[in-house]
């Protein structure tokens, strides 16, 4: 059995499981493959493939191009970019891990916190021999705003609470019985938009909810306002939010997540001001690595006995 272990960006996949339990050949790729001649010819005769979340897609022509291929392991429980359909089709299991549900949150705050204080700037004005270059924002009093309320928005919902953060959500079917239950107040998209001091996005990305948040919703926002994105690139029009940023129509936006992933070095995002970026780091922790791969072994191990755990496949 040949194993590929992919977007291993640290190189630390090895230290995070029990791999030479498997007693098979485990290959780590440490760079992103690109495109899909470059995933296909990297994994041709791969019998097994570990996919770090959504960095590499498999569609139907990548799969198709993979003979050899029998299990696809995701980590995490879902993966939108695996055809799933594609891969019943062609004999290939797909099966999830675990994921601690902690670890975006989290980074969402460290984000909050970094822009509203001038962290990075601060930081680096130390650095420079600077002191006190800019005066920061608050929280307590202000308007946390949550574009959708599941389980990680009720994470970042109670420690806004807990900040003494007025707190208020939409979504598209979001139940404002549920949402006073957390301390939360439902809202519409434009009352959100127009008078939420921060907000935060935490909703799942599906051909209806790309661009959910666009040149309109941006123009809605308070000059002053803080976009925060940890969940999906494509959520948020990017171009539209460069322009807002290079225009001064909002405060600034701290993102992790984009539309193509790793973030290529030209992007007009990088040199966008008042923006705060992280490479896709939501839930690149010690604990998440731990679960993904001990899973990822698992998955392997009880997919070789013939009894396999957490699948995906249709």
């Amino acid at each position: 059995m040949r194993i590929a272990v992919l977007d291993d960006y640290q190189k630390v996949a090895h230290r995070h499981a029990d791999w030479d339990s498997l007693g098979a050949d485990v290959v780590f790729f440490h760079d992103h493959l690109g495109d899909t001649n470059a995933v296909t010819k990297a994994l041709d005769g791969f019998d097994v493939v570990v996919a770090m979340r959504e960095r590499t897609p498999f569609t139907a022509e990548r799969l198709e191009a993979l003979p050899a291929l029998r299990l696809l392991v995701t980590t995490g429980p879902v993966n939108a970019s695996i055809d799933t359909h594609a891969a019943q089709r062609l004999g290939i299991t797909v099966c999830g891990t675990g994921m601690p549900d902690h670890a975006a949150a989290e980074l969402t705050w460290g984000l909050i916190l970094s822009l509203t204080r001038s962290i990075q700037q601060e930081s680096l004005g130390m650095r420079d021999g600077d002191w006190q270059r800019t005066v920061g924002g608050d929280l307590a009093g202000r308007t946390l705003g949550i574009v959708g309320l599941g389980t990680l928005g009720l994470r970042i919902a109670a420690v806004g609470v807990a900040f003494g953060m007025r707190v208020v959500a939409w979504s598209n079917n979001l139940d404002p019985v549920h949402a006073a239950d957390h301390g939360v107040e439902a809202l519409d998209k434009h009352e959100l938009f127009s008078t939420s001091d921060i907000i935060t996005v935490h909703y799942r990305l599906s051909e209806r909810s790309k661009g959910i948040i666009g040149a309109g919703e941006l123009g809605w926002m308070k000059p002053t306002a803080l976009l925060i994105n940890t969940s999906r690139g494509p959520l948020v029009d990017a171009s539209a939010l460069v322009e807002a940023l290079r225009e001064g129509r909002i405060g600034g936006a701290a993102l992790d997540v984009y539309d193509t992933e790793p973030l290529p070095a030209g992007d007009a995002l990088r040199t966008a001001p008042n923006a705060l970026l992280t490479p896709h780091v939501g839930y690149v922790t010690q604990e998440t690595y731990d679960v993904f791969y001990r899973d990822a072994v698992e998955d392997i191990a009880s997919f070789r006995d013939g009894t396999p755990v957490r699948v995906l496949t249709p």
